[in-house]
């Protein structure tokens, strides 16, 4: 990967540094240490022997977050989204037994993400990550409508993942903004994306919120609630109450609680709880839902967890992935 801040003549963009541990490496923004990462983010075949000791054949890789560059000069952005997307395709067509790619693309400015997304779906890609805000501002604006009305027409999944945490820097102590902002700015995603009309408009369009649906579905009472009794603040550009887009749009399974995953269920149905893993990284289900498994779950259910609510969110079937 090219040591980007040098290549431009400044910013804060991450590239890798070696560590002083066999196999890991310090990932660097900027001149600044951000973490250290173990080969496992970067060795396929590692990846892939780690992956097959969960009885598990396909991955669905995307970038890290902290490389989406939605602050970045658009043209910076562009080039990095360009670089990652290039490398994930080649990655998935040397591979694809074992990996699919979800794309990045520069959201700062939506006519250059339209255009990297539709290069995206040419070089092999089924989707596209975004995070759950750009540059502050919620997903259900009109700027970004566009963008969701091409991942519509191009058959592009759409994951969205938390990032950019409102109000971080109150709450660094205990690890605050990965433990309790992630989960609301996934709620904040969610919530905007429905209440500004953007799933009404787009019944089409495949929508996947990480974490299971961050603070989203547990809330979900009190967002109705909110909706019923003062749709003049609410209902201002949807009249449709929140709870109708259930089963509508896919989280992923990673809730950390069975207790969770029961209430989850009741409300989404296993076809829309994609199997996650935010492997590597720590805050992960790095056993790829083994719990599941004492949970006294149907066959059918399982099958939709494992692998079908996944492909019908990708928009394939188990045979795209046959040698």
């Amino acid at each position: 990967m090219p040591k980007w801040t040098d290549r431009f003549g400044g910013g804060h963009y991450i590239h890798l540094e070696p560590s002083n541990r066999a196999g890991f490496a310090r990932m660097m923004q900027g001149n600044q240490f951000f973490r250290e990462i173990s080969e496992n983010c970067w060795d396929s075949e590692v990846r892939k022997r780690e992956y097959a000791e969960l009885a598990t054949q396909v991955q669905v890789v995307c970038t890290v977050p902290v490389m989406f560059n939605y602050d970045a000069p658009l043209g910076h952005a562009a080039d990095i989204a360009a670089f990652l997307n290039d490398h994930m395709s080649d990655l998935v067509q040397a591979d694809r037994l074992h990996y699919a790619g979800l794309a990045t693309v520069p959201m700062q400015d939506t006519d250059a993400a339209i255009l990297e997304l539709e290069r995206a779906k040419d070089i092999g890609h089924l989707g596209v990550q975004i995070g759950s805000n750009i540059n502050g501002r919620n997903l259900s604006e009109d700027r970004f409508f566009p963008f969701f009305e091409a991942c519509q027409r191009l058959g592009m999944a759409v994951m969205i993942h938390p990032w950019d945490v409102m109000g971080k820097e109150q709450m660094e102590k205990y690890w605050l903004p990965w433990l309790v902002g992630m989960p609301a700015e996934t709620a904040r995603a969610a919530s905007s994306m429905i209440f500004g009309g953007v799933l009404e408009r787009l019944p089409n369009l495949r929508v996947m919120f990480s974490h299971a649906g961050g603070s989203f579905l547990p809330t979900l009472g009190r967002l109705e609630h909110g909706f019923n009794c003062r749709p003049d603040l609410v209902a201002v550009d949807n009249n449709v109450n929140p709870r109708h887009y259930l089963g509508k749009f896919w989280i992923d399974s990673i809730t950390h609680d069975t207790h969770l995953m029961e209430y989850v269920l009741k409300l989404q149905g296993a076809s829309r709880i994609c199997m996650g893993s935010d492997y590597p990284f720590p805050l992960g289900d790095l056993e790829l839902g083994a719990y599941l498994l004492d949970m006294g779950l149907s066959e059918v259910q399982l099958g939709q967890l494992f692998s079908g609510a996944a492909l019908e969110w990708l928009g394939v079937d188990e045979a795209y992935f046959a040698a």
